[in-house]
Order: structure tokens, then C-alpha cells, then sequence
């Protein structure tokens, strides 16, 4: 892996620890989780400084220059020179500026389908005077989109996947809704959609993947993704059967994509006690559950990579 820059741990104003918790290291090994560096990203977004990351606050622009940071840190190419897709929503009869950070690792197949990864960066905010800080919900997927960013940009997929940073989930789904009506790339390209929206911990080691009660071809590909992951995974929370809020299917941003038909697989832990509450801190993560999150991660995006085109063909 390389070395975190202290230039965007900064940016935090956190942080003068946080380029300490990042020591320089040689390229890890493939499939080998920097612990310390996803720990140092889900700090920096979840630290006070950045106010609970709500949507047209001050405290997620600052997360946002983190990420653009990141986002260059890490390799990503941008479309028409920046990540920034800005878009509008109205929130309490005012319109609100929200901002997607969208780019991508280019594939060695350059006009094949494409794989998009997303995870929000927003959450609640400041409420009544108590900061929200999201450590899981959702710095910790972005976290983990950070780490699979790096890792396709060292070890080139075979087709392009597109990594987006979204806006504006807990008022609505609205970034992923922009995203997909307006993509930086034709919709009927993207063969797949991941979704990583909590996965830093679980009492049970337990982390769940959902959708393949819908896309019932993805189901081989997840039970062979579970074989090997160093985590109990487990498939479920997708039918419109299970009980009110049991059926994730459209509670976070896979939602959109399948309202369009593409084919999703939603990661993420159940609820924990913390959740939505000011208590989901840093503090609360538990760095080896997200580490083998993080790695079972990177080997199904690693895995849906080579199943692409058999997934396109089958949607």
C-alpha cells in the first residue's frame, strides 16, 4: 500500500494522529487489508471536525476535500476532469447543493460492461446540538470503497469499474437517484451494481449480502464468494416477504439501480445498537471485523470482475 499523505488527513483538521496511525508500508500482498490505513479514512469522516457529514453542511464539504483527495491518492481517473457531480434537491422548502464524487479504474476491456461501487458519505448531521458522526453508517463503506479503489488501480481489473462517493442517502437515496439519471456512462453498460453501506462491525461476524432474491443468477456467484471469506456471510434481507424493514432492497442506494433492472448486491451488517444514534463512533468499530469485511469485499469485487459479462448475459 502506499504511504497516507498527511496533506489530506489534514484536510480533516483532525489530525495530526492520523498521520501517525498510517505508517508507509511496501505493496501488501493481494488480498491483505491495510487495517491501519481504512481505520485512519473511517476516523477522518467520522471525527467530529466533519459535524455528522449532513447534506449541505459545512462539515461534509470538508469530508468531500478529503475525498477528492483520496480519490487522486488512490489513482482513480475522473470523467471530464473532476469527480465533482453536483446536483440539487429541495429539503424544508429550500434547495440544497449535494455533490456525487464519481471515477473510476479503467478496465482492460474499454467498451465492455461496467461494474459501479457506491457508498454514501453523507449522514445526519448535527442534531440539537449532538453530532452524528456515522462511523458505520456509512464511513465505513466508504472506507471500504477506498481500499477496493487502490486495490484495482495496483491490480487492473478486466473491466472498468466505477467508483461513486454518494450524497444525500439518508434524506431520500437522492445521490444514488442522480447518479442514475444522469451517469457519467451509458446505463445499459453497467452490468452490476455493488453497494457498501455499513460493514465495520458485528457481534455475530456476521455481514449480510443482498439481492440475489432478485437476481437469482447471482446466487452461485455469492455462495462461492462465502466459501473462502474470512467472515460468515450471509445472503437474505431482499425479500418483499420479511417483515417491515427487514427487506433492505430499497433502504439504501442499490435501490435506483434497481428500479432501472441493473442486477445489485447490497453489503452490510444489521442494525447494532448505535444505529442512527450519536453513539456510532470510531470507538465502536471493531478494526477486525472491518478488516475481513474490507477483504471479503475486494474478493467479490475481484470475483464479479471475472463473472462480468456472464452477468450481463444473464440480466
Amino acid at each position: 500500500m502506499r504511504a497516507v499523505r498527511c496533506a489530506w488527513l489534514l484536510l480533516a483538521t483532525l489530525v495530526a494522529p492520523a498521520c501517525a496511525q498510517t505508517p508507509a508500508a511496501p505493496d501488501a500482498p493481494l488480498g491483505v487489508v491495510d487495517t491501519a490505513l481504512i481505520m485512519a479514512d473511517l476516523r477522518t469522516l467520522a471525527a467530529d471536525s466533519m459535524e455528522g457529514r449532513g447534506t449541505g453542511s459545512a462539515g461534509i464539504e470538508r469530508a468531500r476535500r478529503y475525498l477528492v483527495g483520496r480519490f487522486e491518492d488512490v489513482g482513480l481517473r475522473s470523467f471530464e476532469g473532476s469527480y465533482e457531480l453536483p446536483f440539487a434537491l429541495r429539503r424544508d422548502g429550500e434547495v440544497v447543493r449535494a455533490v456525487n464524487l464519481v471515477g473510476y479504474v479503467q478496465g482492460e476491456d474499454a467498451v465492455g460492461p461496467v461494474m459501479v461501487v457506491t457508498a454514501h458519505y453523507d449522514h445526519l448531521g448535527n442534531l440539537d446540538g449532538e453530532i452524528f458522526n456515522g462511523a458505520d453508517d456509512n464511513a465505513s463503506g466508504v472506507a471500504a470503497l477506498l481500499a477496493l479503489a487502490q486495490h484495482l488501480a495496483e491490480h487492473p481489473p478486466r473491466h472498468t469499474v466505477v467508483f461513486a462517493a454518494l450524497d444525500a442517502e439518508e434524506v431520500g437515496l437522492k445521490g444514488a437517484e442522480a447518479l442514475v439519471s444522469d451517469p457519467p456512462i451509458p446505463l445499459e453498460r453497467i452490468a452490476l451494481n455493488l453497494n457498501f453501506d455499513m460493514v465495520g462491525r458485528n457481534e455475530r461476524g456476521e455481514l449480510y449480502a443482498a439481492g440475489a432474491f432478485h437476481y437469482p443468477f447471482l446466487r452461485p456467484h455469492l455462495e462461492a464468494i462465502a466459501e473462502s471469506a474470512p467472515l460468515r456471510l450471509r445472503l437474505g434481507h431482499d425479500s418483499p416477504t420479511l417483515p417491515p424493514g427487514d427487506d433492505w432492497t430499497f433502504l439504501s442506494d442499490q435501490g435506483p439501480f434497481h428500479r432501472e433492472g441493473i442486477p445489485f448486491v447490497y453489503f452490510g451488517v444489521e442494525d447494532h445498537p448505535d444505529y442512527h444514534r450519536p453513539t456510532d463512533d470510531a470507538e465502536r468499530i471493531d478494526p477486525t471485523f472491518f478488516a475481513d469485511a474490507v477483504a471479503t469485499l475486494i474478493a467479490a469485487a475481484d470475483h464479479f470482475d471475472d463473472a462480468l459479462e456472464e452477468i450481463d448475459r444473464a440480466r
